[in-house]
């Protein structure tokens, strides 16, 4: 009962923080609206992601200003951009549309963390790693209890994995419902730095909370591969291919994976190989 009210009291103090500096919207339609959206968006599934997208526009529509829409709106374009949930997966214009999103969040409010945090998410994606973290550590500026589980993955990608680890902690200390991405990145910081016993236990927690996501099996076959568990890897590769028909290396990840160094790169995509998943 102590650890439950602890994480109540957590969410609530989280909760005041972020509703006392962001500007409140000129409709409770719109806000509700967008915290649907927001929750949907958690889930991972892509009927989801979608709906979360319906129901952000309708958001906007009420209240076309609302900032906190603005930037949920830029992390869903993101999210379709990096799955294959319909046409948009790897479409560039789609990402543009995302920045614009982000962008105009920011310039909506530029005190609300969470349009900085999505701006941070989209260079990220756009390789312009530098300006991403200080995205994000704007975001953290403006209020130390937000911390974004995509900051990690930013932080991965510009070679910064250490750091990564602390702030994906720091992610889960103030959310202990976190979504599986948070296990995701954690794991794979942990790969990254070459440590994958330690990789192995959040990738697989979120792959049993995300079953159905393939970059969960697509993390967790190089890490089998590295640790010489080459049936339990080629057993993953089977599953990505379930979970995502048509997959390929260069099709898929190398597009989706911006990591800044050639290091980096050749340690990931050597051992998607090595795990059996076709190049």
């Amino acid at each position: 009962m102590r650890t439950i009210a602890a994480i109540l009291a957590a969410h609530v103090r989280r909760a005041e923080t972020e509703r006392s500096r962001a500007k409140p919207p000129n409709s409770l339609q719109a806000y509700d609206y967008c915290l649907q959206a927001v929750e949907a968006m958690a889930s991972l599934r892509s009927p989801d992601i979608l709906e979360a997208r319906r129901l952000l526009q309708q958001s906007l529509g009420i209240d076309p200003n609302y900032a906190r829409s603005h930037a949920a709106l830029a992390r869903i374009y993101v999210a379709v951009w990096r799955n294959p949930v319909d046409r948009d997966f790897l479409n560039s214009a789609v990402l543009e549309r995302a920045h614009d999103f982000a962008r105009k969040a920011v310039q909506l409010d530029r005190n609300l963390p969470q349009a900085h945090a999505a701006l941070g998410d989209v260079l990220n994606c756009n390789l312009q790693h530098d300006a991403s973290i200080a995205a994000f550590e704007k975001a953290v500026s403006l209020n130390p209890n937000y911390v974004a589980w995509a900051f990690g993955w930013a932080l991965i990608c510009a070679g910064h994995s250490k750091r990564a680890i602390e702030v994906v902690h720091a992610y889960m200390r103030l959310d202990p419902f976190y979504i599986p991405f948070a296990a995701w990145v954690l794991g794979y910081a942990h790969f990254m730095l070459r440590q994958y016993s330690q990789a192995l236990p959040p990738i697989r927690e979120c792959v049993a909370q995300a079953p159905n996501w393939y970059v969960g099996h697509t993390t967790l076959a190089p890490i089998l591969a590295r640790m010489g568990h080459f049936d339990e890897a080629q057993a993953e590769a089977a599953e990505v291919q379930r979970v995502a028909p048509g997959f390929t290396i260069s099709g898929f990840v190398r597009p989706l994976v911006p990591l800044k160094y050639p290091r980096d790169q050749k340690h990931f995509f050597e051992a998607l190989s090595i795990a059996g998943l076709p190049e």
